[in-house]
This record gives structure tokens, sequence and C-alpha cells, in this order.
């Protein structure tokens, strides 16, 4: 029962999946490339281009399986921003009236927002909030704006304070949406935020809440004093780095603060604080300074 458990899950292994990461096993060389093993999928042709000058006969190969042009499946060793099952704030780089926008995902070739899928009707140069599938009625691999038909909060399940992966969404009057770790909806409080957020910004955040009706409430930062600690400890780590001065006090920008330390300014100015009561940093020249012990 083991061995036949052992090769259904060889078997698995060597399957590939549209619109994802293989590593599959070469099978045969032609003048277009090397064909590799794609399971249900049948031969998966890799171009020339991508096949490398080392590889061996049986030698297998990590790739990114998708359709062409001319819906044939291939591989390529590119690899794309997002995959199959994912979101992602991709750049409008075409839009074609007949079929809809073009977005860069990082491979050669683009990815397809139809006008059905669409909800903000994207010019070149936009940015959109994308979820990554393969489509059922044509096979290809497509994005959609539709994004809460790709989230389910019904079996969210988060600890206080459990750090997590947010891509900022739509703003609405209480705050952000954004989408966590890939599956579910959460709202970050704009009473909460020390600055705005972009849309299609990539973000760490924490989970505060999981209410009855499955809605998930979120902060940019670790709540109170809480956090006091930790913030002071990296503060003391970049002065010991920077030969003890830093240019950075409580009358920096917000922005400046983010950027350096990913902490709100009201967080870094408590720790400021904090360290300074401590009399293990002194004020001076628009910066702080490393007090000698």
């Amino acid at each position: 029962m083991l061995a036949t458990d052992q090769i259904k899950g060889q078997l698995r292994q060597q399957m590939a999946e549209l619109g994802k990461q293989n590593t599959l096993k070469r099978i045969r060389d032609s003048p277009n490339g090397t064909y590799l093993d794609g399971g249900d999928l049948g031969e998966i042709l890799l171009p020339q281009r991508y096949v490398p000058n080392d590889m061996d006969p049986e030698d297998t190969i990590s790739v990114f399986v998708f359709t062409d042009s001319e819906d044939r499946i291939v591989a390529t060793t590119e690899t794309p921003r997002a995959v199959a099952g994912q979101f992602a704030a991709l750049k409008v780089i075409n839009v074609n009236q007949k079929v809809g926008a073009f977005l860069d995902w990082g491979l050669s070739k683009d990815l397809l927002l139809p006008y059905r899928e669409q909800t903000s009707h994207p010019q070149e140069g936009d940015i959109c909030v994308v979820y990554i599938l393969v489509d059922e009625l044509s096979g290809r691999i497509i994005a959609s704006e539709h994004l809460m038909e790709f989230t389910n909060n019904d079996q969210a399940r988060f600890g206080f304070e459990e750090e997590v992966d947010l891509l900022v969404t739509d703003q609405t009057p209480l705050g952000y949406k954004a989408i966590i770790n890939d599956k579910h909806m959460g709202l970050l409080y704009q009473t909460e935020l020390s600055e705005p957020l972009d849309y299609g910004q990539r973000i760490v955040g924490y989970v505060t809440k999981v209410r009855e009706d499955g809605n998930i409430d979120l902060r940019r930062d670790r709540a109170g004093y809480g956090r006091v600690k930790p913030i002071g400890e990296q503060i003391l780590e970049a002065l010991k780095c920077h030969e003890g001065t830093l240019p950075f006090d409580d009358k920096s920008s917000p922005e400046s603060i983010r950027d350096e330390f990913d902490v709100s300014k009201q967080a870094f100015k408590r720790a400021l604080g904090l360290l300074y009561k401590q009399k293990q940093i002194r004020f001076e020249n628009n910066g702080i300074k490393l007090v000698d012990s």
C-alpha cells in the first residue's frame, strides 16, 4: 500500500500545472527546443532560447507553464510576478478595443484582462489589482478584477495581532480594503493609519479581530506600546551600524520614517522618547546620537 501511495505521489509530482511553476523532466530535443514531460498535459515545449547550455538529457528543470499566442501549452524559464491562484498589482501596457487590457506580468507574453473581467475600465499606464486564473471557457491564463469572487473569509482563522501579508485594494469611507495572504479580504481603518496608502501597495499588517460576520479588522502596526521596545532595539541597531548617528528625529517626515524603519511616525516618536528617558540617545543636529555607555 505504501509503495502504491509513493508511486501515486511521484505521478502527481510529474503532472504539470498550467499557470504554475513546475519541475519537469526533459524527454527529447527538437530543432525548436526541448520537450518536457507534462504528464496529463502531454509533451511541453521549452523553446530553444530558454534551454540551458549545460542541460543533460535526463535533467529536470524548473519552468513556468502557460499558453502562447496560438494557445499551445509551452514552458519558459522566465519568472512571472504572480502565478495562477495569486493576486497581484500589474501595470497596463496596452488596451485592445476588441478583447481587453494587456498587463505586464514579467513574461514575454502579456497577461490578458478581458473586458468581462474588468471593473475599472483601465487605460494604458494604469495599475490594476487582479486575480490570476486559468479560464474554464478558453483554457487560457487570464486576469480578473472581480476580487471578491476569489476571496473567502468563511474559514479565516487568525491569532490576535498575527502578522500577515497585505495587498491594498479599494479605499472606502472607513479605510482601505486589503487582500490577506492571497486568500481573505480585510479592512485597515483610516483612524488607525498614520499616512495614506497606495492602491496596489504590498505591506505587512496585523489582524486585530475576525468578526462573527466574517469581516476581518487589520492594523498597519501592532497596537499600543507593545511594539515600542522592538522599534527601540531597531533604532539602536541602526545607530551602531552608522557610527552612532542617524538623520532622524521626532520632526522627520512620516514617509522617511516608514521607508527606513517600516513603522508609523507615532510609534517611532514613542520609541525615541523611551530611549531618551533611558539616556541611550540624545538629540542633536536634526538627528539622534547614541550616548556612550
